[in-house]
């Protein structure tokens, strides 16, 4: 299985248009779609230790949404043994933004109060659980009809941004990571305690020539004139990550979100939901009987 992710709009469209400066100006340099794959090891390299064929993996991989991939052995791990393909599927790319969004760039400590926006998203619905299991005070931003899913996930309030805007509040958090909405980095400081950190991934951006960059680069220039960090998320692929997250999977702590499973030839389908911004969790492709 693989799961469709905003990265593969982005890059079939090249938008923002920067992109086309890391992935080919007139078109792209390589052309597989999916980045997110689930499956079963069929051969392994001369050297590569600690797989085998009959393997049940997950990880990242160029290309994903197709029958067979050839992957690094250092961007795959032991798939989480309690879930199915499609729910492993879901995980990597989204699950390795949300851990090292709240515990690297984020430092969230136990007791610590966070804010996710975009918490009913493919990264915000892990990111509501890795944070309670780290122990913090979670806040999720989303829309009326996501309120009550945000909240099973564990949150322990719940901010609809319909009705209010996060950033007038009273309420100061020590991380803000911010997946989604449309608030400028210096907006976003309003509700950073003085010493707080602010994790930007993406968010939505209308811009088709830059893109988050804009917010990006607001970040950067605001930095060193305050006291609180802006911190802007590199995900890194990372296999002691993905067991790491296989791990508290299979303990209990963190369960993937998947909103729709559809077959291989529906992949324009998938990536059409993904664009319009609005799924719950996951999109997945589902390899079980091909196309």
């Amino acid at each position: 299985a693989a799961a469709a992710n905003p990265y593969d709009w982005h890059f079939m469209r090249g938008e923002p248009y920067f992109m086309r400066l890391m992935f080919g100006l007139r078109a792209p340099e390589r052309t597989g779609l999916g980045v997110d794959f689930a499956g079963v090891v069929e051969a392994v390299g001369r050297g590569v230790t600690g797989f085998a064929p009959g393997d049940r993996v997950y990880g990242l991989c160029d290309g994903a949404f197709a029958e067979y991939v050839a992957c690094p052995a250092a961007d795959l791990a032991i798939m989480p043994a309690t879930l199915t393909f499609e729910q492993a599927a879901a995980v990597p790319l989204a699950g390795l933004t949300a851990l090292q969004g709240l515990r690297d760039a984020g430092q969230l400590q136990a007791g610590q109060r966070v804010l996710i926006v975009g918490a009913s998203g493919g990264v915000g619905t892990f990111a509501v659980q890795i944070a309670k299991a780290l122990g913090a005070h979670v806040t999720g931003v989303c829309s009326t009809p996501n309120v009550a899913m945000v909240r099973a996930l564990g949150a322990d309030a719940v901010i609809d941004y319909t009705q209010e805007d996060f950033t007038h509040g009273a309420q100061r958090y020590d991380v803000i990571f911010q997946l989604g909405g449309m608030e400028s980095p210096a907006a976003c400081r309003r509700a950073l305690t003085p010493q707080g950190i602010l994790v930007l991934s993406s968010g939505d951006s209308n811009g088709r020539v830059i893109g988050p960059m804009n917010r990006i680069m607001q970040a950067a220039l605001l930095s060193p004139f305050v006291g609180q960090t802006l911190a802007v998320l590199d995900v890194k692929r990372s296999r002691s990550d993905l067991e790491h997250l296989a791990s508290m999977i299979d303990g209990g702590s963190v369960k993937p979100i998947v909103e729709r499973t559809l077959p291989l030839r529906e992949v324009p389908e998938a990536i059409r939901l993904v664009e319009e911004g609005h799924a719950r969790g996951k999109v997945v492709i589902s390899l079980a009987g091909s196309l």
